[in-house]
């Protein structure tokens, strides 16, 4: 993607396998706040910051890939919270090494707190970065580094 004054840049928020189910899903851990609430406050972050976001959830590795692939050279960054994937997709890795854009993963809970087997990330050597534990609040965070960089 060229960079020009005229051109608003634009993002790509990806939503994992089962984060359709926020809100309701282990609210112990993931909170009570739902997707659409999610989606919400980072849309009006977008409109805020003179940005546009393309945002997406799946369940579905594939569907997650073919998403990273159509993003190269139609967005400015990525923002990924691989969900259970984080863990063993070595074939999400290999799509975010290929896109060749900077991402970010988000992780809702401190991956780094819980069980054993989510304390590994697969996906994050091939990203800019990873916020983990900060709920929510860690997509705009991740955003406001994308925008920055």
């Amino acid at each position: 993607m060229t960079d020009s004054q005229n051109i608003k840049k634009k993002y790509l928020i990806i939503h994992g396998p089962n984060l359709n189910l926020l809100g309701t899903r282990e609210p112990e851990i993931y909170g009570t706040t739902s997707l659409a609430d999610i989606n919400f406050r980072l849309n009006e972050f977008a409109d805020k910051n003179g940005i546009e976001l393309e945002i997406i959830q799946s369940n579905s590795e594939g569907a997650i890939i073919d998403a990273l692939h159509n993003a190269m050279d139609k967005v400015n960054g990525i923002i990924i919270n691989p969900g259970a994937y984080t863990h063993y997709s070595l074939a999400i890795f290999d799509a975010v090494v290929a896109c060749g854009l900077p991402v970010v993963e988000v992780h809702l809970s401190n991956i780094y707190s819980r069980e054993q087997f989510r304390r590994h990330s697969v996906i994050a050597p091939a990203c800019i970065g990873q916020i983990t534990g900060l709920g929510w609040y860690g997509y705009i965070l991740g955003l406001e580094a994308l925008i920055r960089l």
